[in-house]
């Protein structure tokens, strides 16, 4: 009987047995490299983040559907009405652990090895990027043993709880190994920042803030202690849009968006009723912009949920060409979410009067990269006043819509219960509080976490 093994050390094996062993060493097949420098294993990685991981086509796209940002228009059940298997996310797992994490352990070893500390660095920070989208769609999570070499087959899943603590390890060991300013700095070969260190280290304390506040109703912490943490992260985080982590497409064919992709006309993919028409609810002028007309119809139409019977997809809209054009940015992590973050921190140690500049900031600094007229920002602005009593709800409502398409929303809803959303007619469960362990992770390597259901709360996320 063929044994399977665990995708995560086939993996690993795979990357560092890639050359051909001979009887005789010398010889070697040069079109099979052993060993590649660090940019070469940088820009495909970089590449594989932004397009399978923050925008692939499977969990990416389902967590848009239970935050009623994007719906499918087929006849339920559906994903919309959160029918899963596990088999659904095996695609994921495997962008996750065999293109992402694995070949970013090879590069912090390699960069670490050379002493390119910039590269290690980098590739510290990626890490722990990648394992907070992991363990906030899964929970626990394969790390500590996962990345040991052969013969562990079947590495147990870390705690959530662990994860959190490693990310923050990580990051901060990243912004050590750039602080170094040793050796060799990318340049073309990183994709995201062209090899601007400065920038990266404002991306590590940025996403220190994200994950501190992710933990601001955990078990062992406190929503003070939590905030007071972010707040001296973003000390040092992103300081305007154009430090924006974002990944640029050409949009020649093969180096199209990976979103417009995901809503091409091909697709049963379209934006959902819930977010067009908050849009429309409260005159936001960005929707002109953040969504399409229907084609057929010219109007600002969304699809609704769980729904018994479908129309013409020219019915519906799609993203706009900001986000949605074939040579739209994916804004993996963007300025804005620096502000808001520092609103819903500085609400919940120092109240909503101290909050509002803030938050005002984080509102106009979205409209202003979307080009919208100083005016009509204005205007929106000022119905969006907060109060004590709406203080959170507005401060995560318009996050959701800065950070559009973003899994972050999709965090927020569950710890904060922001923007209020109610479950899809003819759903199967209440709308879901993860997504479903794989099916091959649980034939090769099974672990008791796997039977954990969608309606299952991760660690952090406390009703």
């Amino acid at each position: 009987m063929k044994k399977i093994y665990s995708i995560i050390t086939i993996s690993a094996l795979l990357v560092s047995f890639t050359g051909c062993k001979k009887f005789i060493d010398v010889n070697q097949n040069p079109n099979q490299p052993i060993s590649v420098s660090e940019g070469l294993i940088l820009s495909p990685v970089e590449l594989a983040i932004s397009s399978n991981l923050y925008a692939g086509s499977g969990a990416a796209v389902i967590v848009q559907e239970y935050m009623q940002v994007a719906a499918l228009n087929q006849v339920a059940p559906n994903a919309g009405t959160y029918l899963m298997y596990n088999t659904d996310m095996d695609g994921d797992w495997s962008n996750l652990y065999t293109t992402c994490l694995n070949n970013l352990v090879t590069l912090t070893t390699k960069a670490t090895a050379d002493g390119n500390t910039n590269y290690s660095g980098i590739s510290k920070i990626l890490t722990a990027y990648c394992l907070g989208n992991g363990t906030d769609l899964w929970g626990d999570i394969p790390y500590s043993k996962a990345f040991n070499g052969a013969g562990n087959f079947t590495p147990t899943y870390d705690s959530q709880k662990a994860i959190y603590a490693d990310i923050q390890s990580l990051l901060d060991a990243g912004i050590a190994d750039i602080a170094k300013n040793y050796a060799t700095t990318p340049g073309g070969d990183d994709l995201f920042y062209g090899g601007d260190m400065s920038k990266w280290t404002r991306l590590a304390y940025t996403l220190k803030a994200r994950y501190y506040m992710h933990l601001t109703k955990a078990p062992g912490t406190t929503a003070t202690e939590q905030a007071q943490l972010a707040l001296t992260a973003l000390q040092n985080a992103m300081a305007s849009n154009d430090d924006d982590f974002k990944m640029i497409y050409s949009g020649a064919a093969g180096g199209e968006n990976p979103w417009q992709q995901n809503f091409i006309s091909a697709s049963t993919v379209v934006l959902g009723s819930t977010f067009v028409n908050a849009l429309e609810t409260r005159n936001d002028p960005r929707l002109t912009i953040m969504v399409a007309p229907a084609t057929a119809t010219g109007l600002y139409t969304g699809l609704g949920e769980g729904l018994e019977q479908i129309g013409q997809l020219e019915d519906y809209s799609r993203p706009g060409d900001f986000y949605g054009a074939t040579g739209a940015y994916d804004y993996l992590v963007n300025y804005s979410e620096v502000l808001f973050l520092k609103a819903e921190a500085t609400l919940i140690i120092s109240g909503y009067t101290a909050a509002e500049p803030i938050y005002e900031s984080a509102i106009q600094s979205h409209m202003t990269k979307l080009g919208v007229g100083t005016t009509d920002a204005a205007n929106y602005i000022a119905s969006r006043k907060l109060t004590s009593t709406n203080a959170e709800q507005f401060i995560i409502e318009e996050k959701n819509v800065a950070d559009f398409l973003s899994l972050e929303n999709y965090v927020d809803f569950r710890r904060t219960g922001f923007p209020a959303l109610t479950k899809a007619p003819n759903a199967l469960s209440d709308i879901p509080r993860r997504v479903l362990y794989p099916e091959a992770e649980i034939i090769s390597n099974p672990q008791p976490q796997q039977t954990a259901k969608l309606t299952d709360r991760l660690w952090w996320d406390v009703q």
